[in-house]
């Protein structure tokens, strides 16, 4: 190579004792290149200020080497219409894309039936994350279109009826419930209520529920139907549903609220009601939120891995991309006591 002319993948190829496709396979960061191979590639482009023209390499793969992360809107306080837990999950997918040698290209889900128009067909993106969807039942066709359309798509949500063409990554709702349960009987709790909506329309929290379910029924409790109030992901939603609650007349020394937001909106009226937490009533949230720790008292949780999420969903989607088969990931869910449910840890 003359001094003046400009580097080829060719050059780093001869220079790493490697052919001109692992070249290009190392340098958009494809995992299939060893790490000590990539790590010499990228060390030889680099001396010979090797620069990857991106846009003819995306021309040949016909490819964007872009992803397109889509939020449902949800009803929020502030302006951003974003579930504060899919905002916690957006750290981990942008850091996991930069990693794969993937942009990020982020938008609200259109509510129209071209997604795959808009990104993957316009060649926008090569594939899509979905995060949120509202009321299931409706969303579940918008799903269907994107499979028939042959689009490579991947969801965060429930995964009790994933199938082959919906690629699902997902909490294992019914355990997070069930551990809940079981530790507000612990603190002798023997009257739990269940804020959230638990129904198919959203599944998750027909999960939580149905995990509540088993642990009162080990325990050989008989669960009230009175003391399951409908609610969405939302404190005015939480506020409201504890108002319904108490207005019952119904004697509960707990509360297993579907989210963390449905749990803090719950302590506000239970505060107002002059019903104290823990010492009246226990309650437990669901997501580990930021705000739970900054709840009075703290929030005892159930945490989703969100880091863990956010590698999947790309992965997961990466290899539908590449052709390959994928199956659903379950996540494992995490009890975090705090003092919202435990007396000792409030009395310290």
């Amino acid at each position: 190579m003359a001094l003046n002319d400009k580097p080829t993948s060719f050059d780093i190829a001869a220079l790493a004792g490697v052919s001109q496709p692992t070249v290009s396979r190392a340098l958009r960061g494809d995992r299939t290149v060893s790490a000590a191979t990539r790590l010499r590639i990228e060390a030889i482009a680099q001396q010979l200020n090797y620069k990857v023209d991106k846009n003819a390499s995306n021309l040949r793969r016909g490819s964007s080497n872009t992803l397109a992360l889509l939020f449902f809107e949800d009803p929020t306080p502030d302006d951003s219409l974003i579930n504060p837990f899919f905002l916690a999950m957006l750290g981990s997918i942008t850091r996991t894309c930069a990693l794969r040698g993937y942009d990020l290209l982020i938008s609200f889900q259109q509510l129209s039936n071209d997604w795959h128009v808009d990104y993957e067909d316009s060649r926008k993106a090569d594939g899509i994350i979905l995060l949120g969807y509202g009321d299931y039942e409706q969303y579940r066709a918008r799903l269907d279109l994107l499979a028939a359309q042959n689009t490579h798509f991947v969801r965060w949500g429930s995964v009790r009826s994933n199938r082959a063409a919906d690629a699902t990554v997902g909490c294992d709702n019914v355990r997070g419930g069930r551990d809940a349960g079981r530790h507000l009987i612990a603190q002798g709790c023997r009257r739990i209520a269940f804020l959230g909506e638990a129904s198919s329309h959203y599944p998750e929290f027909e999960d939580r529920y149905r995990g509540l379910g088993e642990a009162i029924d080990e325990a050989g409790m008989l669960f009230d139907p009175a003391l399951q109030v409908d609610a969405i992901t939302t404190e005015a939603s939480g506020y409201a549903a504890a108002v319904t609650l108490l207005a019952r007349a119904r004697d509960f020394d707990a509360i297993f609220a579907a989210s963390d937001l449905i749990a803090i909106g719950a302590m506000r009226a239970l505060a107002e009601a002059g019903r104290r937490v823990p010492d009246d009533v226990k309650i437990i949230g669901f997501d580990d939120l930021p705000a739970a720790t900054l709840a009075h008292p703290p929030l005892t949780t159930v945490a989703q891995d969100y880091r863990r999420a956010g590698e999947f969903l790309v992965d997961t989607l990466l290899a539908r991309i590449r052709g390959e088969a994928t199956a659903t990931a379950i996540l494992p869910p995490r009890l975090v006591v705090r003092a919202s449910s435990d007396i000792r840890i409030h009395g310290d």
